[in-house]
């Protein structure tokens, strides 16, 4: 069988290397599976595309399609416009896309209108908040695809409740904690670490990027000053569309260390290391949960919810003051345990190919 496997953004990166190993491996006994790996290029940064190719081993993809930058719009278009003669191009029998980025439903509609059959790696997953461009691109997509991979049992209720067959549902379990934990014993200190003068769990990771956090000066600069006041130094690694408003803060804060993006080896580093993070991000919300770290989430909601009811992840929503009082409960010790979700074992990728295998 042939299998067209799709990468545009970084946290996609994550999540393709244990699939394209596992591939590799069946093809190593035997199995007729072969893929062909396009990158749509969303991501065009360096730090934010190529170092992840290079660090989990993913070798180069056969097709860069440069999509680039640009609105919602244009970033779809050129997307579907690219990916659509590369497809016709290059039949496939499935296109597989993973995650909730633009990528994942440019090129889900794209195979869909060819007559070609979709897998969605991590379907099934809601946040409910149409505000979310990721909200959108999960809804389009697992209104389109054929199969559907998920990480949790809630993703699964979620895709019935939507008329999907039990016989497209593979509960599988999550491939970027495949590579989380593949690539934990590689990890190493941010080249930075020593002028940080930081110490192991005595420092909190801050990631920011969400437009509802970062795009309201008046409002990132509120938790800025609620964080700074944490009383430990603050590892931010700044997103690209954060730096803007974190450049125009008239009070600067004290305990807050902005550097750039970290490589996937370093940040995963970072983490690990630290007393407690800080975040908006979904993948860090799994990550922490995977690693016992305490998780404080800057949002109303999440498509995660496994990291709150089983993991170390708790929600502050937008409330100032709900985050001082985790950070009290966090520096008295009051923080909850937590636990690893079902099937985050690190053999995703294989449960994947397998059903692949049966299904083709």
């Amino acid at each position: 069988m042939k299998i067209t496997l799709i990468a545009g953004a970084r946290p996609n990166f994550m999540k393709i290397a244990p699939i394209i190993r596992a591939i590799e491996n069946a093809q190593q006994s035997g199995k007729v599976i072969d893929y062909r790996l396009v990158h749509t290029g969303q991501h065009y940064d360096d730090k934010l595309s190529k170092i992840f190719f290079e660090q989990l081993q993913i070798p180069q993809p056969h097709v860069n399609l440069g999509a680039g930058s640009g609105t919602q719009a244009e970033q779809t278009a050129r997307i579907m416009v690219e990916f659509e003669r590369d497809l016709i191009a290059n039949p496939t029998d499935l296109v597989v896309v993973v995650g909730d980025v633009t990528s994942t439903m440019a090129c889900t509609i794209v195979a869909k209108k060819l007559n070609t059959k979709v897998a969605h790696v991590e379907g099934g997953i809601r946040s409910f908040d149409m505000s979310m461009p990721e909200e959108i691109n999960r809804i389009v997509t697992d209104s389109l695809a054929d199969y559907f991979f998920t990480t949790s049992t809630v993703a699964n209720q979620n895709l019935r409740k939507s008329g999907v067959g039990e016989e497209q549902i593979f509960f599988v379990g999550n491939t970027m904690i495949d590579t989380l934990l593949t690539q934990l014993p590689k990890t190493k200190k941010p080249e930075k670490w020593s002028e940080w003068a930081v110490k192991s769990k005595e420092y909190v990771v801050l990631t920011l990027h969400r437009p509802s956090n970062v795009d309201d000066a008046d409002k990132f600069a509120n938790w800025m000053k609620v964080i700074d006041a944490v009383g430990l130094p603050v590892i931010f690694p700044v997103h690209p569309r954060t730096q803007k408003n974190f450049s125009k803060l008239v009070n600067k804060p004290r305990n807050i260390i902005a550097c750039d993006p970290l490589s996937y080896l370093e940040f995963i580093y970072l983490i690990k290391e630290s007393k407690a993070v800080i975040t908006d991000s979904g993948g860090v919300q799994e990550e922490t949960t995977v690693l016992g770290i305490p998780c404080l989430t800057l949002r109303n909601n999440t498509e995660r919810p496994e990291t709150v009811t089983t993991g170390t992840n708790e929600m502050i929503g937008d409330n100032f003051v709900a985050l001082s009082e985790a950070l009290k409960n966090l520096h008295a010790g009051k923080w909850k345990q937590g636990a690893i979700p079902e099937l985050w074992d690190g053999r995703t990728a294989e449960r994947i190919v397998s059903a692949l295998l049966q299904l083709f």
